[in-house]
Order: C-alpha cells, then sequence, then structure tokens
C-alpha cells in the first residue's frame, strides 16, 4: 500500500510537470507573440504539427512536452534556463510528504551561485565557429560559485560545459566527466588543457610546444594508442580553455 501510494505521488508529480509546461508555453505564446502560434514556430524553427504535439493533452496521453524538449526550446526561443518548469508547486499541489530529505532547486538569481549551459559542441571541419545544442545527457545547466567566476575575471556568456568523450585523458579526465570551458580564451600555452576542432570532432587534449610546433597531447600513458598529433591549419582549431573539472569519481 505504501509502495502504490509513493508512485502514485510519483506520477502525479509528473502529470503536474507535463501540464505546467503546456501551461507556461501558451502564457508565453499570449504575452510575447501575441497569442500567434506560428510566430513562435518561426523563432524556434518547431513545426506547427510538432508544435500542437507538445500542447495536446491526448498525444501520447499528455506527455510529449518532456525534459530535453523543454530545455532545448528555452534554448531556442532564449529563455532562461529551466524556465518551463518554474513555479511548478506554485499551485499548492507538491508531493506529499516522504521520510526523504527535500533538495531545494537553487534559483539563478542567488548571488552565490552562476547556471552554466551544458551543451554539445556542433562543429565543421576547417571553420573556426561552433554551434551548440542541449547537452544529452540532460540539457540543463551546471552550478559554478560566482566568487570562482569573478576572481578569474571570466565573463560568464562566454563559459560553457561539455562532456569529455573517451579515455585518452585519463587519469586527468574521465570519459563523462563534465568539464567547463572559456571560449573567449584561445590563446595557446604549454601545458594547458583546452577544448579543441579537430578535423571537425571536438577534443579535449592538452597543448605541447616542441620544435617550433603546437601538438596535441594526451594524458593517458598509453602514448601507442594515444599519440600526439600535430595542432596547425585549419585541420587544428581551439574554441576554449578547460578551466574547470566537474567530474563524478572521487
Amino acid at each position: 500500500m505504501i509502495i502504490y501510494q509513493m508512485l502514485k505521488v510519483r506520477d502525479n508529480f509528473r502529470m503536474n510537470m507535463y501540464q505546467h509546461r503546456q501551461q507556461r508555453l501558451l502564457a508565453l505564446i499570449d504575452s510575447d507573440y501575441g497569442g500567434e502560434r506560428v510566430r513562435f514556430c518561426d523563432k524556434t524553427n518547431l513545426s506547427e504539427s510538432r508544435l500542437a504535439q507538445l500542447l495536446s493533452k491526448t498525444f501520447r496521453d499528455g506527455t510529449a512536452f518532456t525534459e530535453k524538449t523543454a530545455r532545448k526550446l528555452e534554448i531556442l526561443a532564449n529563455l532562461p534556463p529551466l524556465y518551463f518548469d518554474q513555479g511548478v508547486f506554485d499551485s499548492g499541489e507538491a508531493p506529499a510528504a516522504s521520510p526523504f530529505l527535500k533538495v531545494e532547486p537553487v534559483e539563478d538569481s542567488d548571488p552565490a551561485l552562476i547556471q552554466i549551459p551544458k551543451v554539445s559542441l556542433r562543429l565543421s571541419a576547417g571553420i573556426s565557429g561552433f554551434d551548440v545544442e542541449p547537452e544529452p545527457y540532460d540539457g540543463t545547466t551546471t552550478m559554478v560559485p560566482a566568487d570562482w567566476v569573478r576572481r578569474r575575471g571570466f565573463d560568464r556568456s562566454k563559459l560553457l560545459a561539455i562532456r569529455v568523450r573517451g579515455e585518452s585523458m585519463e587519469s586527468t579526465f574521465y570519459e563523462g566527466d563534465l568539464v567547463i570551458i572559456n571560449v573567449a580564451d584561445k590563446e595557446p600555452t604549454d601545458g594547458g588543457v583546452f577544448a579543441v576542432n579537430y578535423e571537425g570532432a571536438p577534443v579535449v587534449k592538452r597543448m605541447e610546444r616542441d620544435a617550433g610546433q603546437w601538438w596535441l597531447k594526451s594524458d593517458n600513458p598509453n602514448q601507442h594508442k594515444y599519440g600526439r598529433k600535430i595542432c596547425q591549419g585549419d585541420d587544428c582549431l581551439i574554441i576554449g580553455r578547460v578551466v574547470r573539472r566537474e567530474g563524478e569519481r572521487f
């Protein structure tokens, strides 16, 4: 009976979240787009049929407005992170009391913390510019101390969080580690770690100066498998310096 009640609370909360996102989106379209759905679709490149699915109470039983979709729409519409989830408990209907500790979300207005968007980089070979899309793990944000940003003189709008791919940087970074990059800092330094557009693929590597050339070096001791590669021309374009690691290994 207790298990049934906990599942019911969880399912009710999930349904409330979907409905809440739908209501937030409708209110946004009314207030910022004059109630014209087509204008919102033009802004976000969302098809009208897809928008209708997100707002439908019957399509997929009203559960089309998922976490991943909400985070992506917020970026496309230039909205604050977690915009569609804000105020979900304001109606007064919150999950029933439980013996578990309650974790309160930190608001972006909290002066002690700053939200950094988690993204995946979309790159093309030979092009220094790049696009971003919501990071596929959850597409939300990571929090960093505001004091850390201020002390290092970073522009928060130039900070992005990306996932480390592969094992080439072990044991400094591991597969899935979240690292924050400063895209305003593209000047290579010997021994510095950078996110690099290498032949159209995003890689995290250590820069090494040798024989008048810049090289991409891996920290993995297996140099036979992860040997260094020369960094020159349009095949190797620096995206930004890695300035922080948010790992899960300890």
